[in-house]
């Protein structure tokens, strides 16, 4: 029997989900979009569902024969839509825990519409009567990954910071805890907010992305306005640049500024550093590790 269903999982923290439920050996069904792309990312030994979260028939067919899903879904037009979808399928196939994955700052009604989203879907999960676990990590720190091209090439990271700091967490930790939450009944009804083992300014980040690539990377503060203009001119959906500066002046006021020891106590283990994530994608911010 299929034990757990993960969705979004080809994401960074879905992928990671696989990949920690299959080394714990527990039955898990990947549910996909592009079953080429799939294999190529989680390898041939993972058993796929192919399907769209927003077509019930595909959603059912997923979840047969399981009893725990992962519940994560990009922030895309129809999120709500499809993450309360599959909650209500799960209800009526008899699964016994969700696993949602949430934001930190998640809140139905706030003014960030993503952190509103995922506060309206924890409402829905909450009242479908189906025991669930909620995890809230904070920023993570693959979307640094989003400025190694203007890293890479001028050694600057701009963002609209300042001064604020932010616990930032590994994806991999964020899965760890996901993991634990899926196989172990004692988290059910659990919400948690996960973060790395320190809250930094991005001046520190900086320098954590030098020390990795031995150049010298220079954080650059921008205004709102700048970086939501900077956004669009790359391309950016309006959505998500309004978010993202949002999420920074949130980030200003503190949003993601406390640390919990949520991982360690779940998994065991302590969250990665941003030392270690600088010196694993060093090649993508333009250097090469150093030698230790």
């Amino acid at each position: 029997m299929t034990a757990v269903l993960v969705t979004g999982a080809t994401g960074n923290v879905g992928s990671a989900v696989v990949a920690e439920l299959t080394r714990r050996r527990a039955g898990v069904r990947a549910f996909v979009r592009d079953a080429a792309a799939a294999r190529a990312l989680l390898g041939d030994d993972v058993e796929l569902a192919v399907g769209e979260l927003g077509d019930g028939e595909s959603v059912a067919r997923a979840l047969d024969g399981v009893d725990r899903v992962f519940l994560a879904c990009g922030n895309v037009p129809g999120q709500v839509e499809y993450e309360t979808g599959v909650v209500d399928a799960a209800a009526r196939a008899g699964v016994r825990r969700i696993v949602k994955l949430s934001a930190g700052g998640a809140r139905a009604g706030s003014p960030l519409v993503f952190w509103d989203w995922h506060g309206r879907i924890e409402e829905h999960l909450a009242a479908s009567g189906v025991p669930a676990v909620v995890l809230r990590p904070t920023s993570y720190m693959t979307n640094l990954l989003a400025s190694a091209g203007a890293i890479a090439g001028g050694g600057r990271l701009f963002a609209p910071a300042d001064e604020a700091r932010v616990a930032m967490i590994d994806p991999r930790d964020v899965a760890a805890v996901a993991a634990a939450a899926l196989t172990d009944a004692r988290h059910e009804g659990e919400t948690y907010v996960l973060t790395g083992p320190q809250a930094l300014g991005f001046v520190e980040i900086a320098a954590a992305l030098s020390q990795a690539t031995g150049r010298t990377i220079e954080f650059v503060d921008v205004s709102d306005d700048d970086a939501r203009r900077g956004l669009l001119a790359a391309g950016m959906p309006e959505l998500l640049a309004d978010f993202l500066v949002g999420l920074f002046a949130a980030q200003r006021a503190g949003a993601h500024a406390t640390t919990t020891d949520t991982v360690r106590s779940v998994t065991g283990a302590q969250p990665r550093g941003i030392a270690e994530f600088a010196r694993e994608h060093a090649a993508a911010f333009g250097g090469v590790p150093v030698a230790r």
